[in-house]
């Protein structure tokens, strides 16, 4: 069996938090919440996680902001960061990876693929997850 593995999940909807983590738990992954920025950042001090998933649209400080930021952060800037987002229009993808995102999922996430491509994400790959191109 493999070692278990650490995600950090930012998202301010309550309700995607809770399918996530439903999601990640039954697979033996160990979930780590935060529902901003600031939040995100306590939990990076203390935490380090094998893959952050990042919400885009968040209020205060955005998805896009937040991946840049963590990007310059020695010990951190390594963590894969997947944009995790409703933001599915022509260009959002390639926006995503441009602040520094390693991968993107789109919203809603499809339950059936949803821990394959976290796998995926955590095998080293990055880009899109191939099903979704």
């Amino acid at each position: 069996m493999n070692e278990t593995k650490k995600i950090l999940h930012i998202e301010d909807n309550f309700e995607n938090r809770i399918l996530v983590r439903r999601l990640l738990q039954a697979a033996d992954y160990d979930v780590i919440e935060a529902e901003n920025a600031f939040q995100a950042i306590s939990q990076l001090r203390s935490n380090r996680p094998d893959l952050i998933l990042m919400d885009i649209n968040m209020p205060d400080v955005d998805g896009y902001t937040l991946t840049a930021k963590l990007k310059t952060v020695p010990g951190i800037k390594q963590i894969p960061i997947i944009a995790i987002t409703a933001n599915a229009m022509r260009g959002d993808r390639e926006k995503s990876l441009r602040a520094g995102c390693d991968g993107y999922i789109e919203k809603p996430i499809n339950i059936d693929t949803f821990l394959d491509e976290i796998h995926y994400f955590l095998e080293g790959n990055i880009g899109k997850y191939p099903a979704n191109n």
